[in-house]
């Protein structure tokens, strides 16, 4: 029996051992997956959510539905050309060209501009869409009839500034999530993040109205 003992006792150690290694190679592999995964959803993700403006850290929000029917309820009679400043997916854009406009994205985050026009295509409207990779603060918009933005507080006075030095009279801005500082909008429509203020240059100058044609600026 002693014998029998220190023979099982030498062959259990081992067994243990030999299991213990097993696990610990699946708890290599398993742990080596998790990294690779989060690595690559790492990957993918952090363009999207990547500061879109070197001034302004403007990280990259999804547009509601309800924003973007608020958006198209401002351009209600409305025509010529579109742009959206900061436009991301390029939901705002896709929506108006639907409507009938040339739409036009500047986005300065290159992963969301390729994402935008592939969604473009697959809407069947690429043909009526424009997605340039640029920084707002080197584009003039001054071609634009109506101007989208979705900024944050620090951005909108500069914005504000930049956007009457180069609009044309008959231009509208509308503004998502939060209004330009001094402009008083013309209209106001929803409630909360999904409230959208539109503001009509010509009653803030005074001035008649002047038709334009769009040129956009060199795609990068």
């Amino acid at each position: 029996p002693g014998a029998m003992s220190q023979a099982l006792a030498k062959e259990i150690p081992q067994e243990q051992s030999e299991g213990g290694s097993r696990r610990s190679g699946w708890g290599l592999l398993v742990t080596a997956g998790v990294g690779g995964a989060l690595l690559a959803l790492y990957a993918v993700a952090t363009p999207f959510v990547t500061p879109a403006l070197r001034k302004v850290c403007l990280p990259f929000v999804p547009a509601t539905a309800a924003q973007i029917q608020n958006v198209l309820k401002m351009l209600e009679n409305r025509s010529g050309s579109l742009v959206d400043i900061g436009s991301g997916d390029g939901r705002i854009v896709i929506a108006a060209a639907k409507k009938g406009f040339q739409a036009v994205g500047y986005e300065l985050n290159p992963w969301l501009v390729w994402y935008s026009r592939y969604r473009a295509w697959r809407d069947g409207v690429h043909q009526n869409t424009k997605f340039y990779i640029s920084d707002l603060w080197k584009v003039s918009f001054s071609h634009y009839r109506n101007v989208v933005v979705f900024g944050v507080p620090q951005m909108m006075p500069q914005l504000e500034k930049k956007l009457e030095e180069e609009l044309e009279c008959n231009a509208r801005i509308i503004a998502c999530r939060f209004p330009f500082p001094c402009w008083i909008p013309d209209h106001t429509t929803g409630e909360g993040i999904d409230t959208v203020w539109a503001y009509d240059l010509k009653h803030s100058r005074g001035c008649e109205t002047k038709s334009v044609e769009n040129t956009p600026e060199t795609e990068s």
